[in-house]
């Protein structure tokens, strides 16, 4: 309909260009207390509105680096437990051989094949030791790399490499002649001695790339935080102002209707002319 369709007297266009600005106000009202937001669109306040949104853009972005950090913790948790069952099965080991020690030669032969069998769990326990696809205590080199990314655009990592925690890289070779010699035993007793030691050095360096692992993902979740409380402050709306707002409007608009409807009185005291 076009407006010179309708002819409207000057106090009822004025009383009905207020009343619809009030109901836009009404509107704009509802809409942030319902969003909690006063900034909904680029139209209520562009600068705030795309700060905010950048804000946000990096939250997100961070939040997916923290849950690779998570599977990261997680991957380097699994080396840990199948370091220390390794460490157990070698000391389980080791008292076979010690014990081996002051057998007879019939006995040594029961210790050894004891002894092989535990080997062969260690191997085993390694090969189990892995996370996701990743194995820091592999028998090959690229299963056990695994590389973490900090920030956002991935620039700040960190590169963990593990070692091969199989008897063929810890050097735990099978008994020789099944401990025939005494000398035999004491062989195996210094190669277990040499693993316990690298096991303990990796266990080590694996505590302290966790304990990074573990500090970053502790400071991607704050910065997350500050960066979500950053946009809410520019984007919240205050809900007590609002719904006062809200009161108010509601009385102008009943005025508003209130005044239209008497500026439509006076337009009809015409009829009475007839």
């Amino acid at each position: 309909m076009a407006i010179s369709d309708i002819s409207l007297t000057a106090g009822m266009r004025n009383n009905l260009v207020s009343l619809q600005g009030t109901v836009d106000l009404l509107n704009r009202t509802q809409e942030r207390l319902a969003t909690g937001k006063r900034v909904n669109s680029p139209l209520d306040n562009a600068t705030n509105y795309f700060v905010a949104k950048s804000h946000m853009d990096r939250a997100s972005d961070l939040s997916v680096r923290k849950d690779g950090m998570g599977e990261a913790i997680q991957t380097v948790k699994a080396a840990n437990a199948g370091i220390a069952g390794i460490t157990d099965l070698i000391a389980s080991a080791k008292g076979i051989a010690q014990s081996a020690l002051s057998a007879a030669t019939t006995e040594r032969a029961t210790l050894a094949t004891q002894f092989d069998a535990i080997r062969s769990q260690i191997d085993t326990l390694a090969g189990d030791s892995g996370y996701k696809g990743t194995n820091l205590l592999s028998a090959t080199a690229a299963e056990r790399t695994l590389e973490v990314k900090f920030n956002e655009d991935g620039l700040n990592k960190l590169t963990i490499t593990g070692s091969d925690a199989t008897t063929s890289g810890l050097g735990v070779s099978a008994t020789v002649g099944s401990w025939a010699e005494v000398s035999n035993v004491t062989v195996s007793i210094g190669k277990l001695d040499t693993a316990l030691t690298n096991l303990r050095t990796q266990a080590k360096t694996l505590s302290s790339n966790l304990n990074i692992i573990t500090t970053r993902d502790s400071f991607t979740q704050g910065m997350i935080n500050v960066l979500s409380e950053g946009a809410t402050k520019l984007t919240a709306a205050d809900t007590n102002e609002e719904g006062a707002n809200m009161l108010m409007l509601q009385v102008r608009q009943s005025l508003g209707t209130t005044a239209l409807s008497l500026s439509a009185q006076a337009a009809q005291s015409v009829l009475r002319l007839f």
